[in-house]
């Protein structure tokens, strides 16, 4: 298990990690919201600078591994292909807000529109501001991921979703100890 590493992982999430990040994710995710795809960007973006700044920069700079689910490439797909921003204007606005901090390694766990409404479903719960948007904008969002993933090739791992948790867990952890 990863926690067995010297030193363990510090695990965080996007949006998230911090006080303001976390207020941030709250207006992000709220469902009784509407905003201009901009701002979402810029939303994310601010929420990212301040994990990255206050959290991930200290430990990394100390030598700690870091582990973060979702970060930049979650994005460069929702707000860049998604929302139809662009993939390389959103990345040049995370550049801005985060310098050149970017993943060793990134995880792309794949999994088919039909089995991801169908989990949506048997969680029971209620879907946030982006989970409703809708299937066009899940497919450039799946295009967007798809692409990042073929361009690169060294950083991104693409993963079956439909295997059983430990499975994936395994890989995961073959993964990051191969590093």
């Amino acid at each position: 298990m990863l926690v067995d590493l010297d030193p363990p992982p510090y695990f965080t999430r996007e949006p998230g990690g911090t006080p303001a990040a976390e207020r941030i994710r709250g207006v992000l995710l709220d469902p009784e919201l509407d905003m201009d795809p901009w701002t979402e960007a810029y939303l994310y973006a601010a929420a990212r600078a301040d994990l990255v700044r206050r959290e991930v920069l200290p430990r990394l700079e100390r030598g700690e591994p870091v582990l973060c689910e979702r970060f930049l490439d979650s994005s460069l797909a929702y707000q860049g292909a998604g929302r139809g921003l662009g993939v390389e204007v959103v990345r040049e606005l995370n550049v801005r807000a985060v310098g050149e901090v970017a993943p060793d390694l990134t995880f792309y766990l794949r999994l088919d529109r039909k089995e991801r409404e169908r989990r949506a479903r048997k969680s029971g719960a209620p879907l946030d501001r982006i989970e409703r948007v809708g299937d066009e904008f899940m497919r450039r969002v799946e295009e967007g991921f798809e692409e990042i993933a073929r361009s690169e090739l060294n950083r991104m791992r693409v993963l079956d979703a439909t295997l059983p948790p430990e499975e994936l867990a395994a890989v995961v952890e073959r993964e990051i100890r191969s590093l």
